[in-house]
């Protein structure tokens, strides 16, 4: 990337001495000086324009510093500041606001400066200063008095939880913050609008049902205040319904929401909930350690007392391997959100087994299924107990279902080998583990255990030692081990059983791994294109869903994918001379009628008419590419008076053109272009585009490049990406791809953006720049009656499209630079299976097409 330079300067080393006689310049301030002066200045700016957050933080550290910023508030002040029943039953009003203001313990302190500072910062920069203080003040009120009166009412009707905690005192900056930002949300852009909101109300859920103290249920409510509060400050944003996401943003929102759930047991252990998975571990931190000989004898069956369950749980987790068997699960979901991120499919279905699996043992040995437990699990006067183990197993349940809803957003597919390489893996490491606890336990059933055993004890218990001991709490215990050689094998085939579930998972997730494009045939194929001998399109083979036929008559390939009996190739072969491509079309056709497709050479250059009627096949034109010539680039003449007049408008505005890669961009000015595409995908009434069309992710890759039109405080008002075109390894041709502008921008951006890239490939003396072809959409015309039909078809599907992707509008646009015109083609062998083929090209562009927006399509918008 190149970097703006400023005026020559002297060289470094000692300044340059003036003239004899000259006159004394005066003096300037150090480097150092100015550099802290400028800071300040930063400094100031951001403190005057975010006052109330400026005051909120420096008012929170004054009064902690004021009561106590090690413990927080003692007692007497606590009790009179902080928010509960008894405080509002006794008059004092004022707690819903103070109670917002304090923190318990340094720790805290650190953690609500840095929120306050960031978080209530950005709802002030989204939605002003007395908006901000209107959602802080409003959202605390109405979260901790609807949280007292929840209290109040479960305290008059017996319910448990509210008299448990009934005493509980809350001080929650974070009840404060959290309504704050859920108000913002309103006024963020759609991206960021859905994160804040699925996130910051993921975390109080989970708060709520693994720490469960009041201050988590006045945050919750608090959330949902600010949900609604938001709306009320701006209307015009839509709270109910699910506006589109792309696959990028889905994956971002599952990969969160299970991260959050994974982690949501450890809530409860920091806070010393007894209530989540994690629960048991707590338990190491007690000083009270039963004697392993008196554990059995107080705890029989139809005798187990509260103390019993904490001894017996004290002896399961006696050792690292039961500890670690209660994190392991948690780990695979982390594993596996990682793999969502980054579209694994195998992540998916990784998570969906996990929490699957959470869910049915909670069912089960929580005694939630009616035939699990024989024995009653509660009294019928504590229905709360029932509800909290029903939400134990209903949260990771939900989880399920929800990944297998939106599995077709991760489109990395693992091979099938691969695939059953694992589950091979992981069934032998299961079964050997169950062998080895049962050979182990009968070679010492006599001496190995708090009691003789047989092979029925065994086999009864060897299940149990793969769960994680949290599940096993109201399980009586039959024996225990004795013996070293019992106990490493009774504590620790379940850890190893986990270990290796989640080491062999791991290159699915974090390598190349082995998929159904693999790592060899993708460097084979950039090797290829480096090489040349392709088209504009050629690098869209290097994108996730295209599978490689490779010649080796001509050591060229096709790309192309599969849509039912379709084969669809990604643009002309590739990787050869232009002059084998005639051989090399003849044998993949022939290829994909041994393999029972139906070959479809899709946007191809119309060059290759005569090859394809000389094979008999029947042609249609698709799209016409629009191509510059950047050395023959000037913008003189009343044709060009439209793009100069952008040039001159963005000039003026302040914006300038920025020539990246993906890889080079800050992480603000990334956000920024997740955002301007999120918006995009948004306002579509159908799915994000695949096929010849590039998304946000097709911007990762190194060789794309990208220009950007940025104003002068840093805002990203347009992106547009540019796909190489090689010969012989060096880069004569970009291609455009991803072209979209943020909403508000001044008009005009996106023909700056392209006049700039136009520019600089004229200096860097690139021999054509396409503008790439609108799909669907051209300016020729067909006489032969079968084309006409097929015509027809696509026509009434870009007639359809032309609202929602704008096609034929794109085309008008990219005329606007006065380009060559030259046709593209799609060539077929049998009309006969024309309808076959307009259906694979549909599935193609538009692979997530539900049947609703499939019969919207139909009959809506022809």
């Amino acid at each position: 990337m190149e970097q703006a330079t400023g005026p020559e300067s002297a060289p470094e080393g000692q300044p340059s001495a003036p003239e004899p006689g000259a006159p004394v310049p005066p003096r300037q301030p150090s480097e150092p000086a100015a550099g802290l002066r400028g800071t300040l200045q930063r400094i100031g700016r951001l403190v005057a324009g975010h006052p109330f957050t400026t005051g909120l933080t420096a008012l929170i550290l004054v009064l902690a510093l004021a009561t106590g910023p090690i413990h927080g508030p003692h007692r007497p002040l606590r009790v009179w500041l902080g928010a509960g029943p008894d405080q509002l039953l006794d008059g004092h009003w004022w707690s819903p606001v103070t109670a917002v203001l304090f923190t318990d313990n340094l720790a805290e302190l650190i953690v609500v400066l840095v929120l306050s500072v960031v978080l209530v910062g950005a709802a002030e920069r989204l939605m002003g200063t007395w908006r901000t203080a209107l959602a802080f003040v409003a959202t605390s009120a109405i979260g901790i008095g609807a949280g007292i009166g929840i209290q109040l009412l479960g305290s008059q009707t017996g319910e448990m939880w509210s008299r448990n905690v009934h005493h509980l005192v809350a001080l929650d900056v974070f009840t404060g913050i959290a309504g704050t930002i859920m108000t913002a949300s309103a006024f963020a852009g759609t991206l960021w609008r859905r994160r804040i909101r699925v996130i910051t109300l993921l975390v109080a859920i989970m708060y709520v049902l693994y720490s469960g103290l009041p201050s988590d249920l006045y945050r919750l409510l608090a959330v949902l205040a600010g949900l609604g509060l938001g709306v009320l400050l701006r209307p015009h944003v839509r709270l109910a319904g699910w506006r589109r996401s792309s696959h990028h943003e889905v994956r971002v929102l599952l990969a969160s929401a299970v991260t959050i759930t994974a982690l949501g047991p450890v809530i409860g252990l920091l806070t010393q909930s007894r209530y989540g998975m994690l629960s048991p571990i707590g338990l190491l931190f007690s000083s009270d350690v039963p004697d392993r000989g008196s554990v059995l004898e107080r705890c029989q069956a139809f005798a187990v007392t509260r103390s019993c369950v904490h001894d017996l749980t004290l002896e399961r987790i006696n050792g690292l391997g039961p500890v670690l068997i209660s994190v392991l699960p948690l780990l695979a979901l982390l594993v596996a959100a990682y793999g969502l991120l980054r579209g694994r499919r195998f992540a998916v279905w990784l998570a969906v087994a996990v929490n699957a699996l959470l869910a049915v043992l909670s069912a089960l040995y929580f005694g939630i299924l009616p035939f699990a437990d024989p024995r009653p699990t509660v009294s019928p006067r504590y229905w709360e107990v029932t509800l909290i183990l029903a939400l134990s197993a209903l949260v990771p349940a939900v989880m399920a279902v929800l990944l297998v809803v939106y599995r077709r957003h991760f489109t990395v597919l693992a091979t099938a080998r691969s695939i059953r390489r694992y589950v091979l893996t992981v069934v032998l490491t299961g079964v050997g583990l169950i062998a080895l606890y049962v050979l182990v336990g009968w070679l010492q059933k006599d001496t190995g255990f708090t009691r003789p055993i047989d092979a029925s004890d065994l086999l009864n218990d060897v299940l149990e030692r793969f769960i994680p001991v949290s599940f096993l709490r109201r399980e009586p215990v039959q024996y225990l081990p004795t013996t070293p050689l019992a106990t490493i094998v009774y504590h620790n085939i379940g850890t190893v059983f986990w270990l290796v579930a989640i080491l062999a998972a791991v290159p699915f997730m974090f390598g190349r791994g082995a998929w159904r494009r693999s790592s060899g045939d993708a460097g084979r194929v950039r090797g290829l294109l480096e090489r040349g001998g392709g088209d504009a399109i050629s690098f869209m083979t290097t994108w996730p869903g295209n599978s490689y036929w490779f010649d080796s008559a001509s050591g060229g390939a096709v790309a192309y994918r599969v849509v039912g009996r379709v084969a669809l190739t990604t643009g002309a072969p590739f990787g050869a001379p232009q002059a084998e491509h005639d051989g090399m079309i003849e044998r993949f056709a022939r290829f994909c009628d041994d393999s029972g497709w139906i070959p479809v050479f899709y946007s191809v250059d119309a060059e290759y008419q005569p090859l394809f009627d000389r094979m008999g096949w029947s042609t249609m034109t698709v799209a016409e590419e629009t191509v510059i010539r950047p050395q023959q680039w000037a913008t003189t003449g009343k044709k060009w008076q439209d793009v100069r007049s952008s040039i001159n408008r963005a000039q003026r505005a302040g914006i300038r053109a920025e020539w990246t890669t993906f890889a080079a961009l800050p992480l603000s000015t990334a956000v920024q272009l997740s955002d301007i595409s999120e918006q995009w995908v948004a306002e579509k009434d159908l799915p994000e585009m695949g096929f010849t069309l590039g998304g946000l992710d097709e911007l990762h890759d190194p060789a794309v490049r990208l220009m950007l039109a940025v104003d002068e405080a840093g805002r990203v008002e347009g992106v547009t990406s540019w796909l190489p075109s090689y010969r012989d390894g060096h880069v004569v041709g970009w291609t455009l791809d991803f072209m979209r502008r943020r909403p508000g921008s001044i008009n005009g951006v996106m023909e700056f953006l392209i006049a700039e890239a136009a520019t600089r490939m004229k200096e860097d003396g690139i021999e054509f720049m396409s503008l790439s072809a609108a799909p669907l959409a051209h300016t020729a015309g067909t006489a032969d009656d079968a084309k006409s039909g097929m015509d027809r078809v696509l026509g009434y599907l870009s007639t359809s499209l032309e609202p929602v992707y704008g096609f034929r509008s794109l085309l008008k646009f990219k005329q606007k630079f006065q380009p060559e015109l030259h046709p593209l083609i799609m060539a077929y062998p049998d009309p006969v299976a024309l309808p076959a083929i307009g259906v694979g090209l549909v599935r193609a562009y538009l692979p997530d097409l539900s049947v609703r927006q499939a019969a919207a399509l139909a009959v809506g918008r022809g």
